[in-house]
């Protein structure tokens, strides 16, 4: 489809911007641009964020050392929002998990739970790893020393502090999370459910919308929404 206006793909009719296949060339075209791709894509999709000086809009997960890395490199040029989830809920979420692991101490134990449909390609999910990251913050312990990412065989007993997590694939579940806060004779749980994926698209227009003339560094959903601080 490549120079075809895009508009004309997306049944809009003409709007004067063809599809190409240089990411660099449609950097260039745009004021903010929202990337949900592949992990791999992300180092090249920086490299055009920085020399074209576009807001860049980033929703892909699953990155490696590289990517990341390829995030700060690019904040430092342009504003960069980079989200697990672009859901307004789920953003709201992320930041009450985060108060909840700073207001109840380690004599509650911490799980994230994940269900999506059977076609995704990554476990656990960003989001839910998002989740993870915000109890550690909440904590304020360090994620990679604290998350259980998955368990099999003889584990024996759970480590206190630990922050674990479980995922399920199947079907055409679009996306839920929860996280359990297990403690003594109580146990505590906050849940999403994503009823379509319309919710990402609508987060991902405001995060871009947002974007725009913003200051060069790396912003998330909590910024967009003004719900730091």
């Amino acid at each position: 489809m490549q120079g075809t206006d895009i508009g004309e793909i997306c049944g809009f009719g003409q709007l004067g911007v063809k599809a190409t296949g240089s990411a660099l060339e449609m950097f260039k075209i745009a004021e903010s641009v929202v990337d949900f791709t592949l992990p791999e894509a992300v180092v090249g999709h920086a490299e055009a964020a920085i020399q074209s000086g576009t807001a860049w809009v980033v929703g892909t997960t699953g990155l490696d050392v590289s990517g990341e890395g390829a995030l700060a490199e690019a904040a430092k040029a342009v504003p960069v929002v980079f989200a697990p989830n672009m859901s307004l809920g789920v953003n709201l979420l992320f930041v009450l998990v985060e108060q909840m692991a700073r207001a109840l101490n380690d004599d509650f134990d911490i799980e994230v739970f994940e269900i999506h449909h059977g076609r995704k390609i990554d476990a656990p999910s960003g989001t839910a790893l998002g989740l993870g990251r915000a109890a550690a913050r909440g904590r304020e312990v360090d994620f990679e020393k604290t998350s259980v990412l998955s368990r099999e065989g003889h584990t024996g007993a759970r480590r206190r502090g630990d922050i674990g997590f479980a995922s399920l694939r199947g079907g055409d579940i679009v996306g839920e999370h929860s996280v359990i806060f297990a403690g003594p004779g109580e146990r505590v749980e906050i849940a999403h459910k994503a009823a379509g994926r319309h919710i990402y698209a609508a987060g991902a227009v405001r995060a871009a919308e947002w974007a725009v003339g913003k200051p060069a560094g790396l912003y998330d959903m909590t910024d967009v929404l003004g719900l730091n601080g």
